[in-house]
């Protein structure tokens, strides 16, 4: 029995030397040393040898094992080091070349927007105020001549924190808090996020709006359309020229819709204005007495406009965006555009 396991050792010998990868030679290591090698054949047939030459076969056994083993790990070591040679002389770094470049984040289209916003008033004499996402009923409807039964106020249409607390439907609200605390001359624009209780393609829950005060002596509804019409130029183009049409707002008095010429056809008609040549752009008007009144603001000295324009929807005709929930997936394809 020994001369077979001598001659499994010489053969070992032979192939662990003429292996020339580390595959070859694990499969090499299950041949000689797995559960099922000749050399563990051979632990199975010590039971048939006299018991007293057991002792020494083992130890024999043990040996040759070892030295298997042993051979193994010594050319384990010498297939690492040929393909560490070999990945420098084949994986060599150009030095001469540029390195990885990292991707940089951009803003929001809405945070651009928005700040595009600002700065085009800002530079007209607007100041930005801020006021609480959370609001009561008395600024967000009451100070605002919102009547009590007015649709605006259900709980379909409004998100309602406590009994008279919610979040805020406009930063309309915002104005009444500048005109408690500063008397005329005011000039203000307050962007910032607005709820409603909306969601398809054209709205969302959760929006923002950009609106604007301007009240002093003299002020006059021509002053709100001059003031529009800039603003729409500015931040579309020149070719873009609005409109305004009559309507109603509980705050203001006379009320009008402003509407701008399409950006996509320029008042050809299209899939976007849906013909009309005319996009929809949001609402204004002069400051109702009323409002005034429960600001504490004398409506006999002073006149005053507003306007309010939704920012989500001015991105989306800006960037040719189709679906307002686009803006609010967070998807960094889409915002990778930006």
């Amino acid at each position: 029995m020994e001369s077979d396991l001598i001659k499994i050792y010489d053969a070992a010998i032979k192939q662990i030397e003429a292996s020339n990868s580390l595959n070859d030679l694990n499969q090499l290591k299950s041949k000689y040393l797995g559960k099922k090698s000749a050399v563990m054949a051979f632990m199975k047939k010590l039971g048939q040898l006299p018991q007293e030459e057991r002792p020494a076969f083992g130890q024999k056994l043990n040996e040759y094992k070892n030295k298997i083993y042993q051979l193994i790990a010594d050319r384990e070591i010498k297939l690492k080091e040929l393909d560490y040679k070999k990945s420098l002389e084949t994986d060599t770094i150009d030095l001469t070349m540029p390195g990885r470049t990292f991707q940089r984040g951009s803003l929001h289209p809405i945070s651009r927007t928005m700040r595009e916003i600002e700065d085009i008033f800002i530079s007209m004499g607007f100041d930005v105020a801020e006021g609480p996402d959370v609001e009561d009923e008395f600024h967000n409807f009451d100070a605002l001549n919102t009547p009590q039964d007015h649709p605006a106020r259900d709980l379909s249409d409004t998100f309602y924190v406590d009994k008279d607390v919610l979040l805020r439907t406009q930063t309309s609200t915002v104005q009444i808090r500048v005109m408690e605390n500063h008397q005329p001359p005011i000039r203000i624009i307050s962007p910032g996020s607005c709820y409603r209780n909306e969601n398809d393609a054209s709205h969302s829950p959760m929006f923002h709006q950009v609106e604007a005060l301007v009240i002093d002596e003299g002020v006059t509804f021509v002053d709100l359309r001059d003031m529009l019409n800039v603003f729409v130029k500015r931040m579309f183009g020149e070719r873009i020229e609005s409109r305004f049409r009559p309507h109603f707002f509980p705050f203001t008095e006379p009320s009008a819709e402003m509407d701008i010429i399409c950006v996509k056809c320029y008042g050809k008609g299209c899939n976007l204005c849906k013909g009309s040549g005319w996009l929809e752009m949001g609402g204004a008007g002069m400051v109702d007495p009323n409002v005034f009144k429960i600001a504490g603001i004398d409506s006999e000295k002073y006149t005053g406009y507003a306007f309010g324009l939704g920012i989500d929807r001015i991105a989306m005709l800006k960037y040719k965006i189709p679906d307002m929930r686009l803006l609010f997936e967070n998807d960094l394809r889409f915002l990778k555009q930006f």
